[in-house]
């Protein structure tokens, strides 16, 4: 066979090693004090000692879905890479735990350098926000398993929480109230019926179809916002007593998830605002309010379960509004 068969095969292993040495200074940047060693080992390193007095660590991971697919179609991929951090970050921080450090997965039929530089650099961004340290992750170039400029993303996150500190819902009363924190747009959820909707329509990803004062690719593509540092302020300063991440499955879906049995949710309509992207989406789609709230975050990304008197104080700081409160039951009712 030819010197390069594996190439010839579809593999370019010069390629993946050119990818590597980009990455490297990426992953420096996000170094943080338990980080040991660097990026190209077997394993990444990172030690605790020091850091806590009884921690538990707290895992999390998730990819970015379709929304792959329009990054692909627009061409744009330096913030795809903060998607896919904030999905596992957000849920790691709804327990009360600090990220500490991220690993991803990217897969491709044909490696691009320049493309995985800049879907790398998006991670590394991510991490940044999120105060953790990009410790090393995995390049696949696999030929016949994706189509030409396709390529797949997952990521994995591990945090640490004292375990005094853990919230788990126990604290939860009758009465809290319910402080959702906004959303950047659609986040990472949703985008199956969202590519649906624009097909439908006959739109393409470089017009505005509805007076967002962008395109709708860039609309979409807004990156998943990161509520890692916010989230851990206000559990430092304020009772909180249960934090919700809005995913898949929207409020009605993960709102419950925080609350302990015999709680549901009632929230009030109008008390948030949903943006100009959502109206559009809904109205073209003619999509029911109910299929609204259960697909997309519809503006809230993470509610906080607080106490009554402590409800506005955690809203101004955390930029947010009162959406509701906890009632005796189960599920979430909206009125």
């Amino acid at each position: 066979m030819a010197q390069d068969a594996y190439r010839d095969a579809g593999v370019d292993i010069d390629a993946g090693e050119q990818l590597v040495d980009r990455i490297k200074p990426l992953a420096k940047a996000t170094r943080t004090p338990g980080v040991i060693g660097g990026i190209g080992g077997f394993g990444g390193l990172f030690s605790l000692q020091g850091r806590y007095d009884d921690p538990v660590l707290v895992s999390g991971t998730d990819g970015v879905g379709t929304k792959l697919l329009i990054a692909q179609a627009v061409g744009k991929h330096d913030t795809i890479g903060i998607d896919l951090v904030a999905m596992c970050v957000n849920d790691i921080v709804v327990t009360g735990a600090e990220p500490l450090f991220f690993l991803d997965y990217f897969a491709t039929g044909k490696l691009s350098v320049d493309e995985g530089t800049e879907v790398v650099a998006g991670i590394a961004e991510g991490c940044r926000q999120s105060g953790c340290a990009l410790l090393g992750g995995e390049t696949a170039e696999m030929p016949g398993m994706y189509a030409p400029g396709h390529y797949d993303l997952a990521g994995f996150a591990v945090g640490a929480v004292e375990r005094a500190q853990i919230l788990d819902g126990s604290e939860v009363r009758v009465g809290m109230k319910l402080v959702g924190l906004p959303s950047s747009g659609v986040h990472s959820n949703g985008f199956s019926l969202v590519r649906k909707v624009v097909a439908d329509q006959g739109w393409s990803w470089s017009e505005d179809p509805g007076d967002l004062g962008m395109s709708l690719g860039e609309a979409l593509l807004t990156p998943t916002t990161i509520y890692v540092k916010t989230v851990l302020a206000l559990i430092k300063r304020e009772p909180i007593a249960a934090v919700a991440h809005i995913t898949g499955g929207g409020l009605p879906g993960n709102l419950p998830r925080a609350l302990p049995e015999g709680c549901g949710a009632r929230l009030t309509r109008g008390s948030w605002t949903m943006s100009p992207l959502f109206h559009l989406l809904q109205q073209a789609g003619e999509i029911s309010e109910r299929d609204m709230l259960r697909t997309f975050n519809c503006g809230v990304g993470m509610v906080l379960v607080v106490p009554a008197d402590r409800a506005e104080a955690v809203a101004k700081f955390g930029g947010g509004t009162v959406i509701g409160e906890v009632v005796a039951g189960e599920g979430v009712e909206l009125v």
